[in-house]
């Protein structure tokens, strides 16, 4: 349900034990390899470095330093367990994945779909209408609460985040608002994205998706998401890269 939200080894051959390269049946020695394979080698070191993976998101978000409160519950009845932690460049949680289909009516997102489907999101695009859910990756945080307002946590409507499932890492924004003691939701085409099963009724995850919102972070128009993607990807190394 939505409520207002602030607007605002290189690949051709294989490593042997003298430490050379099997390359078309021969043994090639680091001491004989073709000018500038060091410098190629530096930079595939330093490509690998500044990779984005879900296993290195994991890692970092590791330890908790909260900043909520109090902590969250999953579901209505569900003992409250999840807390919101926090870095200079990020706050994140982790949590089960229900589906929100709200916003634009579609094929996939509507009444019919979706018992509780409201035709809203607490963030509109840059054309003034609702987010479309079934094709746009967006993440829902809890309204502002004693517990916890995302606003003061650098988080707004538009904000872009990183959500990691198993060893897939993909970028939404900021799309709309939940309850004020739930948290651990995502539209239909994160869902999607993730590999979970997006059907409002029966789809989701009990657990396993970690949320990492960037602090102060916005695009120009919450529905683009390709400048989402490359936003999220340039905040995600950075965030990796900081201690």
């Amino acid at each position: 349900m939505a409520t207002v939200l602030d607007r605002g080894a290189g690949r051709d051959g294989r490593a042997t034990r003298g430490g050379g390269v099997v390359r078309g049946g021969g043994v090639t020695r680091d001491d004989d390899a073709a000018p500038g394979a060091g410098a190629a080698r530096d930079r595939a070191t330093a490509h690998d470095a500044d990779e984005v993976t879900a296993a290195r998101l994991l890692a970092r978000t590791g330890r908790c330093a909260r900043v909520s409160r109090d902590r969250y519950r999953t579901d209505a009845g569900r003992p409250a367990t999840v807390p919101v932690c926090g870095t200079r460049d990020a706050v994140f949680w982790k949590a089960d994945l229900d589906i929100d289909c709200d916003g634009r009516p579609t094929a996939r997102c509507n009444r019919r779909t979706d018992p509780v489907f409201a035709a809203a999101t607490a963030v509109q695009g840059s054309d003034g209408r609702r987010l479309n859910a079934e094709t746009l990756p967006y993440i829902v945080v809890p309204a502002p609460s004693r517990r916890w307002d995302h606003r003061r946590s650098g988080v707004r409507g538009g904000s872009v985040a990183a959500v990691v499932y198993r060893d897939r890492v993909r970028y939404a924004v900021v799309g709309d608002t939940g309850p004020r003691d739930l948290i651990g939701e995502a539209s239909y085409a994160t869902a999607r994205a993730l590999g979970i099963r997006p059907d409002p009724r029966s789809g989701g995850v009990s657990s396993g998706v970690t949320y990492i919102v960037f602090r102060d972070s916005r695009i120009g128009a919450a529905e683009d998401r390709a400048a989402a993607v490359a936003e999220g990807k340039r905040l995600a190394r950075r965030f990796l890269a900081r201690r």
